[in-house]
């Protein structure tokens, strides 16, 4: 089986799930990417991303009990599948491989 591509925008959201755990939901992950990256992400463009990667079996949705601070209204909460886990492993050990040693030449 042909293993998928991710673009950057789909490892940023799929590194926000890993970091975030049980609470990876669109605002927090759309929270993590903008202080992370300094740039501005539109809910829609989080939300758009996570159709995809579920399309791709990288991660799946499910329903969150509710709290108190939405006024008891539950939450779509994503996680990781083993595939996702393996895409986002493949494409951290690239970036770090293709980024070894370049620290010299990136400071100057």
């Amino acid at each position: 089986m042909t293993e998928p591509y991710l673009g950057e925008f789909e490892q940023l959201v799929l590194l926000a799930i890993l970091r975030l755990d049980d609470d990876a939901y669109g605002a927090t992950i759309r929270r993590l990417i903008e202080q992370a990256t300094g740039r501005a992400v539109s809910i829609g463009a989080i939300y758009t991303t996570l159709e995809r990667l579920h399309g791709k079996g990288l991660v799946t949705p499910h329903i969150a009990e509710p709290t108190g601070e939405r006024g008891g209204r539950r939450r779509k909460v994503y996680t990781l599948q083993r595939a996702g886990r393996r895409a986002i492993a493949r494409a951290f050990a690239t970036w770090s491989t293709m980024t070894r040693g370049l620290q010299p030449k990136l400071s100057s």
